[in-house]
């Protein structure tokens, strides 16, 4: 398998600086016409990553969107804008027009299914976790090199998530089993064998009165402050852990199946987002959940189970994936206090997505009472539970979002108009997880056939690295 050999399909030319970015061709998506976000998303969306007015003027009262970058440095030097420099909106619109597509460079390569892969809050580390007890943090400002090569204690099956605190210092990893797992990123030890080199610490989940049962853990995430963890259990229930304290702090029956993904809304950590195999996306208000012991509200759509939820971070919006095999974008303020599903109605057909493809006859169907504010459509979520996320505001103002996918590739769609921008192909088995770096245009893909590979955007000149036979090592 050679990287030279890999596929790449780019639905728009986006290195071409001075072409507009077409909407995606018939093939690659459904013949429903493509219809636009008419939203206050939108407009939020179109002010952080479009250029100033006066930068985009071609003549009285007309625009070019977008402006090519040769335009925008010409009239940044002409003082165009009156601002002497681009503000970042305006470098947004630059940025956000080079998407990471070209490559794939390889990072690793494992004899083992990879779960998760995610870069650090500030991208100078990226964490990879394999079923076969692995997880490897890299120095990315070092040359991908090795940090800390951890070997997972009591794995149940596969590394289920992973999460880093925000001061980067601690790992927590979570697998089929009530206990969470904490690690000493910081500490000189490479190796961190658990409880061989270095004490894995365990955060049991469970109490008293779940009487002897053990449940698995399905998401666990990080407060910003660092002092809890909030996760998704198969016991139906949410769990926030008080670190300081060492105990549950908060649990929460809070659907009627598995809870696959929660997080928190913002870095208040007082909003908490959760999705489930019930079809249904809950909000949770801390601040008032003792006294109400319910949900601020329901938020239904979906026909199928939920597999993840990314927040926007402002407290107000979150995608999420779904086995209906659509990424639904959400806005809070539309939450129900009714979690009706209707899906008694729909479920005709019997169907298992770990070992099934999705039925045809469920393609068309739509929830009658769908609150969400627009669906995206193209990839796959089939086998487990795939991943999805909003592009970085640091260099794209959110303008796009990007999921792993069962068929192998990476999808990028434009969130206003829902067009599929991009396709990453080079996978062999699904793409579970993926990362867009906070601030470089560079994306991290991961998949089950134990490849961590890295797209860039074109242009740096530098040949894919080729892969040598004994898989696990790079030349």
């Amino acid at each position: 398998m050679g990287y030279s050999m890999s596929r790449l399909e780019l639905e728009s030319d986006l290195c071409d600086v001075g072409n507009k970015m077409p909407e995606v061709s018939s093939s690659s998506r459904s013949n429903r016409p493509l219809s636009k976000l008419d939203h206050e998303i939108a407009q939020i969306t179109k002010l952080r990553s479009g250029p100033h007015e006066l930068l985009s003027h071609v003549g009285p009262g007309k625009r070019e969107l977008p402006v090519s970058t040769v335009k925008m440095l010409a009239r940044r030097e002409g003082n165009y804008s009156g601002r002497g420099r681009f503000s970042s909106a305006d470098c947004c619109h630059v940025l956000s027009r080079y998407l990471p597509v070209n490559g794939p460079w390889l990072v690793d390569q494992m004899n083992s299914r990879a779960y998760v892969s995610q870069f650090s809050a500030d991208g100078s580390l990226f964490v990879a976790g394999f079923q076969g007890s692995h997880i490897r943090i890299y120095n990315v400002d070092r040359g991908w090199k090795v940090r800390k090569n951890i070997l997972a204690k009591s794995l149940r099956w596969t590394i289920t998530d992973t999460s880093l605190s925000s001061d980067q210092r601690h790992l927590v990893y979570a697998s089929m089993s009530p206990i969470v797992h904490i690690v000493n990123v910081g500490s000189a030890q490479t190796e961190s064998l658990a409880n061989v080199t270095e004490i894995h610490d365990g955060f049991d989940f469970s109490t008293e009165d779940d009487g002897g049962y053990s449940f698995s853990i399905f998401s666990v995430k990080f407060s910003t402050d660092g002092r809890e963890l909030v996760a998704g259990t198969s016991d139906n229930s949410i769990h926030v852990y008080d670190l300081n304290a060492n105990r549950v702090s908060l649990r929460i029956q809070a659907h009627t199946s598995d809870v696959n993904t929660v997080c928190f809304a913002d870095e208040s950590g007082h909003l908490i987002y959760s999705g489930s195999d019930d079809a249904l996306c809950k909000v949770w208000d801390r601040r008032c959940f003792i006294a109400r012991g319910k949900p601020a509200g329901v938020l239904m759509g979906h026909l199928e189970g939920i597999t993840f939820i990314d927040s926007r971070g402002d407290g107000r919006y979150f995608i999420s994936n779904g086995k209906d095999q659509s990424i639904k974008l959400w806005d809070i303020r539309k939450m129900s206090s009714n979690a009706t599903t209707c899906l008694p109605a729909f479920r005709n057909y019997e169907w298992d997505y770990r070992r099934m493809d999705y039925p045809l006859q469920a393609k068309n169907l739509k929830h009658p009472g769908d609150l969400s504010i627009f669906t995206y459509r193209g990839h796959s979520v089939l086998r487990t539970l795939i991943r999805c996320y909003f592009s970085p505001a640091y260099s794209t103002g959110q303008k796009y979002i990007y999921t792993g996918s069962h068929n192998s590739c990476v999808y990028v769609y434009d969130l206003v108009s829902g067009a599929q921008v991009a396709t990453l192909k080079h996978h062999k088995s699904p793409v579970r997880d993926c990362s867009w770096h906070p601030y470089y245009q560079m994306l991290v893909s991961s998949s089950w056939d134990g490849d961590v590979v890295k797209w860039e955007f074109p242009g740096n000149g530098e040949a894919p690295a080729p892969l040598s036979k004994k898989r696990g090592h790079f030349t």
